[in-house]
C-alpha cells in the first residue's frame, strides 16, 4: 500500500510505502494469564512446555507494540513459573503456589510499567490499583486452567531477570 500526501502549507511531498502489500499481520497473544490457584497449579508446572511463547520473530518488524508487550509479559511469566516449579522443600506445593502468585503479580506489574512507557492507550487493568488491578487481570481469561496447546512445544527463551521470590510473604 502506498500513501502519497502533500503537507499543506509546507509544500512537502510525503510518500510512505509498504513493500509487503497483501501481507497479513494477524497476531494473537491470548492475554491476560490467569491468577495461579490450587486448581491450575498442576498445569502451570506440568504443561508449561506446551503453552505458547512469543519470540521476536513471532511479530512483524514494526507496529503491534501492545501485542509485543503482552507477549513479553507471557514469556517472562512462563520463565518465572518454571523457576517456581523447581522449588524443593518441606511444603513444596504451597511454596510453588506462593511463588507462582508472586511471579504473576510481578510479571503483570512489569507489563504495566512497560505500558505506561509508551504513548499509546494503556491496558485497562493497568489503570487500576491494588486488588482491583489483580481482579481485573483475573477476568475474561482465555486459558484459566493453563492447558497446553496440542502439538506445540515451546522454544527455548532467553533468561528473564527481575523476579524476586519472598517465601515470608506466603
Amino acid at each position: 500500500m502506498t500513501w502519497i500526501g502533500l503537507l499543506q502549507g509546507f509544500g512537502i511531498l510525503l510518500i510512505v510505502s509498504n513493500a509487503n502489500v497483501g501481507e497479513s499481520t494477524s497476531v494473537d497473544v491470548p492475554f491476560p494469564p490467569a491468577r495461579p490457584t490450587v486448581f491450575n497449579q498442576g498445569a502451570i508446572c506440568s504443561q508449561g512446555h506446551g503453552r505458547p511463547r512469543y519470540p521476536d520473530s513471532f511479530f512483524p518488524r514494526s507496529g503491534l507494540g501492545h501485542f509485543k508487550r503482552r507477549g513479553k509479559a507471557i514469556n517472562r511469566l512462563e520463565f518465572w513459573y518454571a523457576w517456581c516449579c523447581g522449588l524443593q522443600g518441606e511444603d513444596r506445593e504451597a511454596g510453588i503456589l506462593c511463588c507462582a502468585r508472586q511471579a504473576w503479580k510481578q510479571a503483570l506489574s512489569q507489563f504495566c510499567i512497560e505500558e505506561y512507557g509508551t504513548m499509546t492507550a494503556h491496558y485497562e487493568c493497568c489503570r487500576k490499583y491494588g486488588d482491583q488491578r489483580w481482579s481485573c487481570f483475573d477476568s475474561e481469561l482465555s486459558n484459566p486452567d493453563y492447558i497446553a496447546t496440542p502439538g506445540y512445544i515451546a522454544p527455548a527463551m532467553p533468561y528473564e531477570p527481575g523476579f524476586i521470590f519472598d517465601p515470608h510473604v506466603c
